[in-house]
């Protein structure tokens, strides 16, 4: 079985994706748990931890693909 994330989840990371996108980072949780932290409300740890961690997938496979690509 795989990692389930719930569609809040996926929706803010998307967005932060989608508006922050070039200050986040594919190999760095940590920046991107900063990030997430300054651009969005997020009431608990653990939300913001998904997030940030959905946020860094999403990214690492961007980067992938982009790779992909240019091969």
């Amino acid at each position: 079985m795989g990692k389930v994330r719930t569609s809040a989840v996926k929706i803010i990371s998307r967005q932060i994706i989608k508006e922050y996108g070039e200050h986040l980072s594919p190999d760095s949780f940590e920046h991107n748990k900063d990030i997430v932290s300054k651009v969005a409300v997020v009431h608990s740890k653990r939300f913001r931890n998904k997030i940030a961690g959905y946020v860094t997938h999403q990214m690492k496979l961007q980067k992938l693909r982009e790779e992909s690509y240019e091969d």
